[in-house]
């Protein structure tokens, strides 16, 4: 039977190896790896999309984590956001924390966040769908007149892009055909409805004239007589 003595040992670690030895043991953390940590992935990229005019006001806005969790700090968020892109050209802005991408198009300003380290290509990517999508909505410039006329379909298009901090797609065409889709759906609907609602009058008229035949009579021979007269 072998000696316990003659079982492996474990492998002493380098502060254990170290102490052991007699000497100083190691700072804690030593042999781990250096350096910023690299940021977990998440599908949660949008913060926030919102289309300000050229005075910067608010048109369309949806934010989707708590960054800005009421509608002062939101509200202050865009003007300061406003004030900072307004009289740039660039298409790119770091700005309390966050990233920023936008785009100008006539009298509206187009905005994107996400987090300070998210990538601007992925932002830019929802922007340019959200602005080439508005153009196919709108049949003409993207503009506040037009926006305001087809908000609904705007925020259409909006949640084809985006639902809840994540991107559903990035291609316009995509998103136009899916917004189609729901409006055409919409449209039966309220059609299924105004005949649902005319049926019952048409069914009590059909009854009315069951339950009154006298009435009917007297109301035909009036019709008759007043074409004979005519």
């Amino acid at each position: 039977m072998q000696r316990p003595e003659a079982w492996p040992r474990p492998h002493l670690g380098v502060g254990a190896a170290a102490v052991q030895a007699g000497g100083p043991a190691p700072p804690a953390g030593a042999g781990e790896p250096t350096g910023p940590r690299l940021q977990e992935p998440s599908l949660y990229t949008i913060k926030a999309v919102f289309i300000l005019d050229n005075d910067g006001h608010r048109l369309l806005a949806k934010y989707y984590d708590d960054t800005f969790p009421s509608m002062k700090e939101q509200m202050a968020f865009e003007k300061n956001v406003f004030n900072k892109t307004s009289r740039t050209d660039s298409e790119i802005a770091f700005f309390g924390g966050v990233t920023i991408v936008y785009k100008s198009s006539v009298d509206l300003f187009l905005y994107v966040v996400g987090s300070s380290h998210e990538n601007e290509l992925m932002l830019m990517s929802v922007l340019t769908c959200l602005f080439e999508s508005l153009v196919h909505v709108l049949r003409k410039n993207v503009e506040k007149r037009w926006l305001l006329e087809n908000m609904d379909g705007a925020f259409l298009v909006l949640d084809e892009i985006v639902d809840g901090g994540v991107i559903l797609e990035s291609d316009p065409q995509q998103v136009i055909q899916k917004v189609n889709f729901r409006a055409d759906d919409s449209s039966l609907t309220e059609q299924s409805v105004a005949q649902a609602s005319k049926y019952p009058t048409e069914r009590n008229e059909a009854a009315w004239q069951f339950s009154h035949p006298k009435e009917v009579l007297q109301s035909a021979k009036e019709q008759i007589k007043w074409s004979l007269l005519k």
